[in-house]
């Protein structure tokens, strides 16, 4: 009896020293993409800045949080490029409820309105956080026709339905409480959770890499963690 106690114990040290290696193998170290004191490795995209040197930016860091003062509209968007991971984005509307959100797979700058970067854009709208709208890139949920509209509609330029609806609108905590959304990128695959509950997953996404954005698009937001972890693909 004690040599299989002995045995037994053996081996779950065994298979729980796999599942840690495997574990470690696929999340490498996490990586803070918002350092808390600067903009260190964004740049910004902003067109009413283009042509007058008086127009403020909209993004800037403040008492320790990368905030989004909304106008005038535009993106911060990251220096490198990235693919496969898992993104975590912790955020809150300080005073009113309104619009923004986070770009994943961005590429070329202004393909929308002379304003959106090329990407799949995950929705932090209140009330909306985690639906998916195309922006130059598509994707591809079940239930399209129910989430997104008649199939003849769908594209992701604009006048298309480009929106795709999320799977729960109560996942988001009360105005002026943090939230934390979730963003897996693997392949073409994007997944998406909000405080834990899964609210969105697309696959077929016609982009597997590019930089990642955040918007000044209507309303005051604050992030106060933007936290990108590499995921090693595993193939077969």
């Amino acid at each position: 009896m004690v040599l299989k106690t002995a045995l037994f114990n053996m081996k779950t040290i065994f298979a729980a020293v796999v599942f840690t290696l495997c574990t470690a193998n696929i999340f490498a170290q996490t990586k803070n993409l918002f350092n808390g004191k600067d903009l260190s490795g964004w740049h910004i995209d902003v067109p009413a800045m283009d042509k007058d040197s008086s127009v403020k930016t909209p993004f800037i860091v403040r008492d320790g949080n990368l905030v989004s003062l909304a106008k005038p509209q535009g993106h911060i968007i990251t220096d490198a490029v990235y693919q496969n991971y898992r993104l975590e984005v912790e955020y809150r509307f300080p005073a009113k409820p309104g619009n923004c959100g986070v770009l994943v797979h961005a590429s070329t700058p202004r393909v929308l309105y002379a304003m959106f970067p090329k990407s799949i854009e995950c929705q932090l709208m209140h009330q909306n956080a985690g639906d998916f709208w195309c922006i130059g890139e598509d994707i591809a949920v079940p239930d399209m026709e129910t989430r997104r509209g008649p199939k003849e509609k769908w594209g992701a330029v604009d006048g298309k339905e480009r929106r795709i609806k999320n799977l729960t609108d109560d996942s988001e905590k009360p105005l002026g409480e943090w939230n934390k959304m979730t963003v897996e990128c693997v392949g073409n695959v994007v997944k998406v959770w909000v405080n834990g509950d899964m609210v969105n997953e697309g696959s077929n996404c016609t982009a597997s890499k590019g930089q990642i954005a955040l918007q000044a698009e209507g309303s005051e937001v604050e992030f106060r963690k933007v936290a990108l972890t590499p995921i090693k693909k595993i193939t077969k």
